[in-house]
């Protein structure tokens, strides 16, 4: 993609009605004048218009709402637009703990978002957990749905979370595209995936039988009632 000045100023060959080209070889180009890809172009328009889904469920929310305020002004990297509809944002991010039973809502609004789309993980509690080690809270929400970054602390100051958007912007730069081809094997999260409305109503009845998990080892190691179950 070019962008010259128009016949008549500096660096231009050209004459009024005349059908030469506005660059002259052999002169070089104006400075002006930019060469570059779509993809790259579209890249650049992309990570300076993020739009955030923010999923903020304990403190570092609050942080999360300090950066966008005046004092760090989340607006002078083009991410200040928070929409909640998950259909008009591209980049997630996960401010805070996740419970077991608030996974699925998470998956299903992730595989809203259009491609392509980035996630983050704010605060050691949605990166591993945290202090919440016990089975009711995910550990980790890399288990259910891709990460590209991990902002840890508990909770992270609003400096680190503008340096974790500043490498996102690096990253969209780098391996966007128009198409967004690359991220296609994301589509469908790792984990499991959330029951639709039928198959609730199916549960609620007894028509869907639930298939038991298995535990891990480190949760029925020095516990009676588990260790001997499947």
């Amino acid at each position: 993609m070019a962008i010259a000045q128009p016949p008549g100023s500096g660096g231009a060959s050209a004459t009024p009605g005349s059908s030469a080209p506005f660059v002259n070889p052999q002169k070089g180009l104006p400075d002006n004048v930019f060469l570059t890809t779509l993809n790259a172009a579209s890249s650049w328009a992309r990570k300076n218009s993020l739009w955030p889904m923010p999923f903020a469920t304990a403190c570092c929310g609050i942080e999360l709402m300090a950066t966008a305020s005046s004092r760090h002004d989340l607006a002078r990297f083009g991410a200040e637009v928070m929409r909640f509809s998950p259909r008009q944002c591209d980049l997630m991010i996960v401010a805070g703990r996740v419970a077991m039973k608030m996974m699925p809502v998470l998956q299903r609004i992730w595989l809203q978002m259009p491609e392509p789309k980035w996630c983050i993980s704010m605060g050691a509690c949605a990166c591993t957990g945290g202090v919440f080690d016990t089975y009711a809270v995910v550990q980790g929400i890399d288990r259910f749905i891709p990460v590209d970054l991990y902002v840890p602390g508990c909770p992270p100051r609003p400096e680190q979370l503008i340096a974790g958007i500043m490498q996102i912007q690096d990253l969209v730069q780098k391996t966007g595209t128009m198409q967004g081809t690359e991220f296609q094997y994301r589509t469908r999260p790792t984990g499991p995936a959330p029951f639709d409305a039928d198959e609730i109503i199916r549960i609620r009845e007894g028509q869907m039988q639930l298939t038991p998990l298995e535990l891990p080892a480190s949760l029925k190691r020095g516990n009676p009632a588990l260790e001997g179950s499947a």
